[in-house]
């Protein structure tokens, strides 16, 4: 086994060595501590093959790092002189409280949290985001957004900061529960949600958000679509709880267009406390998330239309998008996945990505009615600039499945309270006992 760190330790979080291991149509991280012994985690399965999936970057470091390589990935992070990719998505946590108490969260959120950071504090967090990457999309998150009161402040905040397209990580129940709430976070300036949305059954929501809130996901559906404001669903995906509902999700989405901008499935990964390592049987891969949506959508969406990233490392999502008919069938306007492409520069795909998410996942400005359509090319063009549906995927990484080469190509970056700009799964990076990394030991600013 490499001598070089290529993970880390569950247990201790320390640098080790690691490699992937493919039996049959199966791929593993395999890495030993020499202290706490060998971890073997599943990371692939089947097909598209692991190897197919790969795609080589030329590197875009960040446009001023904010750190010194010295103990080495993934202890630098700040960003460090040595990342692979400059920020695309800067993720902003406004508050730590939460009004779930969600058995799966990054942030372990809580009603025992820290006091919201002031607007002064944010707006030095935006001009670090500037400073550190240029004007990048900015996604605010928490805990909870929506439980500060003063939320349309800071959007626009953000706006005049320059900063073109603002995105809202909730869980939709202040919004599903409020009438003019929404509105009141579009005339804000409010770009987009990202909304959680795990599926359609309040048994999904027992187990994952614990309690049933169906009622309330499609009621903030509602409100967002009356306030103009685009939608991501966005369901964490668990191997026998949810994994049978992707096509009902697909189905629900492309019923909701042209509101419904897309979905980013998000499968499980597992921080916290861990007393036992989960099982790969608690464990679904990208290329299965790929395989049952074909099923489950009865060929409408197929794992051959899926394609690698250009932003982040490749092994670290899909995509494919879309033109909703009339008729609410999916018609594919992406090309197919394998190509012989020589090696791209990491920005020209932080760039795409970047005017994608702006023009993708915002409503529509303008819809034009079919009728007003001369002829079918011009019918298809109109219906294609408009009921577009993006379909994706993003595989987290947890202390067993950390790849530290897929982590210097993240271009997702937490901004940790004291300005660093922080890789999202090194950020939220916890040991099985529910030590961090780096969440909660970022006081700051540190030069406001």
């Amino acid at each position: 086994m490499s001598r070089i760190p290529r993970s880390v330790c569950p247990v201790c979080l320390k640098p080790i060595s690691a490699e992937h291991e493919t039996v049959g149509e199966e791929t593993f991280l395999v890495k030993i501590c020499p202290e706490h012994g060998e971890f073997r985690t599943v990371v692939w399965r089947g097909e598209p093959a692991f190897s197919d999936w790969s795609r080589v970057k030329i590197p875009s470091p960040p446009k001023k790092p904010f750190t010194r390589v010295d103990k080495g990935c993934p202890l630098d992070c700040g960003l460090c002189d040595a990342h692979r990719q400059h920020t695309c998505t800067a993720v902003i946590e406004v508050t730590w409280r939460c009004d779930l108490g969600c058995p799966v969260c990054f942030a372990s959120s809580g009603k025992n949290a820290p006091p919201d950071p002031t607007h002064a504090e944010l707006g030095f967090l935006f001009d670090r985001v500037k400073e550190a990457s240029g004007y990048c999309n900015i996604q605010l998150s928490g805990g909870e957004p929506t439980v500060r009161d003063d939320l349309s402040d800071v959007i626009r905040l953000a706006k005049s900061k320059g900063f073109p397209f603002v995105q809202l990580n909730t869980n939709g129940l202040r919004i599903g529960r409020e009438k003019g709430y929404a509105m009141s976070l579009a005339e804000a300036g409010l770009d987009s949600v990202f909304l959680q949305f795990d599926g359609l059954s309040d048994d999904v929501y027992q187990v994952l958000r614990g309690r049933s809130l169906v009622d309330l996901k499609l009621a903030a559906l509602r409100a967002l679509a009356e306030a103009g404001i685009g939608v991501v669903l966005v369901p964490t995906i668990i191997p026998g709880v949810n994994d049978h509902s992707l096509g009902t999700i697909i189905k629900l989405a492309a019923e909701n267009s042209p509101h419904v901008r897309g979905v980013h499935f998000q499968p499980v990964s597992y921080f916290g406390r861990y007393a036992e390592s989960p099982t790969d049987a608690e464990r679904i891969t990208l290329p299965e998330l790929m395989r049952r949506l074909e099923q489950q959508t009865y060929g409408a969406l197929q794992a051959t239309h899926f394609m690698p990233p250009g932003c982040e490392h490749s092994h670290c999502s899909f995509h494919a998008n879309y033109m909703v008919r009339e008729d609410g069938q999916l018609q594919k306007l992406s090309a197919e996945g394998k190509c012989g492409c020589q090696p791209r520069p990491a920005s020209e795909g932080a760039d795409k990505a970047k005017a994608f998410v702006k023009r993708q996942w915002a409503a529509p400005e303008k819809i034009l009615p079919m009728a007003d359509a001369p002829d079918a090319l011009d019918a298809f063009i109109s219906r294609a600039a408009t009921h577009t549906l993006a379909v994706s995927a993003m595989a987290f990484q947890d202390a067993w499945t950390l790849d530290l080469e897929r982590l210097k190509g993240c271009c997702i970056h937490e901004v940790s309270p004291d300005g660093r700009l922080i890789p999202f799964c090194a950020y939220n990076l916890t040991s099985m006992d529910g030590e961090t990394l780096y969440r909660g030991k970022c006081h700051g600013p540190a030069s406001a």
